[in-house]
């Protein structure tokens, strides 16, 4: 069962990211996006401040380009690798 603050919504069977997604959250739904963070550079694994920090907020403090980070998370999502 999905908690209302996570990021995930199932709309016609396929799972998205939300503009409220938290790297906490996606990484605790979709283990695949473990390894997207860490391709892109980030130490998220484990941070105190990815419960509280959004796909936006990441991208911009890790100086990343947030479109690609989005689709590189969102195609994780998609492979299915969810808990």
């Amino acid at each position: 069962m999905q908690d209302a603050g996570l990021y995930m919504r199932t709309n016609a069977m396929k799972r998205k990211l939300n503009d409220d997604t938290t790297m906490d959250g996606i990484m605790r739904e979709t283990p695949a996006a473990i390894r997207v963070v860490l391709q892109h550079g980030m130490l998220c694994v484990g941070c105190p401040i990815a419960s509280f920090h959004t796909v936006s907020d990441a991208a911009r403090e890790h100086d990343l380009d947030e479109e690609q980070l989005r689709c590189d998370l969102q195609t994780a999502i998609e492979s299915g690798d969810v808990d």
